[in-house]
């Protein structure tokens, strides 16, 4: 039987292609980072140049300049190609809008804090309810 199509890559010789391309780069923390491809290793290691930091809060987005970026393969959880025509068409459709840095650090925070006030709520109603909220009681990691 002959294939006609070529290899498809699961290891980190796939990121070969994407060399020198603009890619996202979702981390285990949430962050995401933009920035273009310049070297890699066995372990998916990357490093990115002109990487900013880009955060969303609502239908908002700010962009934190970093510089060269080395991310640890272990960390990445996503990673993808962007095409900055279809980015700025993306915005459009989506409503989102840039704002400076301090403006979206500032939202950032408020949502931040919202959330923490919320799950606060919600395990002061579990435990009322019987049930352990304190994560070091419990077998959960």
């Amino acid at each position: 039987m002959e294939i006609t199509s070529g290899p498809f890559f699961t290891t980190s010789t796939g990121l070969i292609d994407s060399i020198d391309k603009k890619l996202m780069v979702v981390l285990r923390d949430g962050r995401k980072l933009i920035g273009t491809l310049r070297s890699f290793d066995q372990f998916a290691n990357l490093v990115l140049q002109d990487t900013i930091e880009r955060i969303y809060v609502g239908n908002c987005y700010g962009d934190i300049p970093r510089g060269i970026f080395l991310i640890r393969g272990e960390n990445v959880v996503l990673l993808g190609e962007i095409d900055s025509d279809k980015e700025e068409q993306m915005n459009l459709k989506m409503n989102l809008r840039q704002v400076p840095v301090e403006d979206i650090l500032v939202a950032q925070r408020e949502e931040l804090e919202a959330k923490e006030r919320i799950d606060k709520i919600k395990s002061k109603v579990l435990h009322n309810q019987g049930f352990c909220v304190d994560n070091f009681q419990n077998d959960l990691y």
